[in-house]
């Protein structure tokens, strides 16, 4: 089994994870952004099985500063 240096903290649409990513740049943290659909859609495959969705890294170095940011928006979001 392989072993990553980082840590999935967020799957959500596209406006939630603009607002994540612009919280922990505040933070000097700089999230990995997946994006399956758009992945395969530039691969040519088609899209993914939650298109819009995507999907936050961080380095593990960096997790408890950014759980403090990703529990502090989801309880502030008129999403939940």
């Amino acid at each position: 089994m392989s072993h990553s240096s980082y840590t999935k903290i967020f799957t959500g649409n596209f406006i939630m994870v603009q607002r994540i990513v612009s919280e922990l740049k505040e933070l000097d943290i700089i999230p990995v952004i997946k994006d399956q659909t758009e992945s395969a859609r530039l691969g040519g495959f088609g899209g993914g099985i939650l298109p819009g969705f995507q999907e936050v890294y961080i380095n593990n170095d960096e997790l408890e500063k950014a759980s403090e940011i990703i529990k502090n928006i989801s309880e502030n979001s008129e999403y939940q």
